[in-house]
């Protein structure tokens, strides 16, 4: 096997293993985040809005964890920085 070759099999599976677990991680913190929230509004049903309002901003920013790992794994596919290194 090449360089080439092994560079390339190396970024897929990387990108595949940045994908899956950068995606299952926030997905898990979303379904707990929701739980909470749920049940704290199940508790006061007064503040609602306030957890509402707090539960869309964390989600946001789990949500935001999961596309960077997507952002990294298209540029490990598409982009990838290291065939410089091998073709030059």
């Amino acid at each position: 096997m090449d360089n080439t070759t092994l560079i390339a099999v190396i970024s897929i599976i990387t990108a595949g293993l940045t994908t899956g677990i950068g995606c299952m991680i926030p997905a898990m913190g979303q379904g707990k985040s929701i739980s909470a929230a749920l049940t704290s509004m199940a508790q006061q049903p007064d503040a609602g809005q306030t957890i509402t309002r707090t539960l869309f901003v964390g989600l946001a920013m789990l949500e935001s964890l999961a596309i960077y790992c997507f952002v990294i794994s298209m540029i490990l596919i598409f982009a990838n920085p290291f065939w410089n290194h091998i073709i030059g």
